[in-house]
C-alpha cells in the first residue's frame, strides 16, 4: 500500500508539471500576462486557486467518476458559457492594460484593489478553471496516458490505470458513442522499454476497496495540483526576472497580444456551449 501511494504520488506530480507546461492556456495567458507586469503574489494565488480547480476535476476523473458525469452532464454547457463569458471579462481587462517604462514597477490601480481583497489571483485562478469543463477531458487523457504508460514499465498505480480504463467505458455507455482513446507514442513502446521493468519486483496487485480507491485518488489528485503549481511558479520567476529586458513597446504588445488571444479562448468556448446546447 505504501509503495502504491509513494508511486502515484510521484506519477501525479510528474504529469501534473509537464501537462502545465503548453502555454497556450486560459492560465497560462494569465499568469504569463501577470508576470510580464510583475505581479509575483498574484501570480502565486492565481496558480492555487487554479491547481484547487485541477484538484476537485481530476479526483472526478479518478473516482466516482460515472455517478458525477451522468448526473451533471446536463449543466456542462452552462458551466461553459459561464466560464467563456468569464474568460472574455478578464481578456478584455489584460487587453486595456498600458504602462510605460518610468512606472513599471509601480502597482497599477487594478493590482491594489486585488491585492487589497487578498483574494483576487485565487478566486480568478479558481474560477477560470472551475468554469472549463474540458479540463474534465483533458485530465482523463492526460492520466490515462501516464498511468498506462507507468503501468506497462511494471510501476505499482494502486489500480488505477484499471479505473480510468474503466473510466472511459462508462462515459461511451453514457454519452451513447465510442471515445477515441489516446494510444501510448510509438517511441515509447520500443523493446529497450521493456527492460526497465524489473522483473524481480513484477507488479504488485492491490486490492481496490473503496477506502484505498479514495485514498490513492487523493494522493494522485494532490501531487498533480501540486506539479502543476510548481511548473507555474517556475514559469512566473523566470517571466519576472527577464521581462526589464524586453522593449517596453514590445512588452505592452505581447500583454495586449495575450489578452486578445483570452478572449479568442472565451469565445470558442460560448461556441462550445451553444453547439452542446443545440
Amino acid at each position: 500500500m505504501t509503495e502504491s501511494l509513494i508511486t502515484i504520488s510521484l506519477i501525479g506530480f510528474i504529469a501534473g508539471f509537464i501537462f502545465s507546461m503548453p502555454i497556450a492556456g486560459p492560465i497560462s495567458i494569465m499568469v504569463a500576462s501577470n508576470a510580464l507586469k510583475g505581479r509575483l503574489r498574484y501570480c502565486n494565488l492565481l496558480t492555487l486557486g487554479a491547481a484547487c480547480a485541477d484538484f476537485l476535476y481530476v479526483l472526478v476523473v479518478v473516482y466516482g467518476i460515472s455517478k458525477l458525469f451522468s448526473t451533471y452532464k446536463w449543466v456542462i454547457p452552462y458551466i461553459l458559457g459561464a466560464g467563456a463569458f468569464f474568460i472574455v471579462f478578464v481578456g478584455f481587462k489584460i487587453l486595456r492594460t498600458k504602462f510605460d517604462l518610468e512606472h513599471l514597477d509601480e502597482e497599477s490601480e487594478l493590482a491594489n484593489k486585488t491585492r487589497t481583497k487578498g483574494k483576487g489571483g485565487f478566486y480568478t485562478g479558481f474560477m477560470i478553471n472551475f468554469l472549463n469543463p474540458t479540463l474534465f477531458f483533458g485530465w482523463l487523457i492526460s492520466s490515462f496516458i501516464v498511468l498506462s504508460f507507468a503501468a506497462s514499465l511494471g510501476f505499482n498505480t494502486g489500480g488505477l490505470d484499471s479505473v480510468i480504463d474503466e473510466n472511459f467505458n462508462q462515459i461511451e455507455n453514457i454519452k451513447g458513442k465510442n471515445l477515441e482513446r489516446p494510444q501510448i507514442p510509438s517511441y515509447l513502446q520500443f523493446d529497450t522499454l521493456k527492460m526497465l521493468k524489473k522483473e524481480s519486483h513484477p507488479q504488485q496487485s492491490v486490492e481496490l476497496t473503496a477506502k484505498f480507491h479514495l485514498l490513492v485518488s487523493l494522493f494522485y489528485a494532490f501531487f498533480l495540483s501540486v506539479g502543476s503549481i510548481v511548473w507555474f511558479f517556475i514559469l512566473t520567476i523566470v517571466m519576472i526576472r527577464f521581462r526589464k529586458q524586453i522593449n517596453i513597446k514590445i512588452l505592452n504588445w505581447i500583454i495586449r497580444s495575450l489578452g486578445i488571444l483570452l478572449c479568442i479562448f472565451g469565445i470558442y468556448f460560448a461556441y462550445s456551449a451553444v453547439r452542446m446546447l443545440f
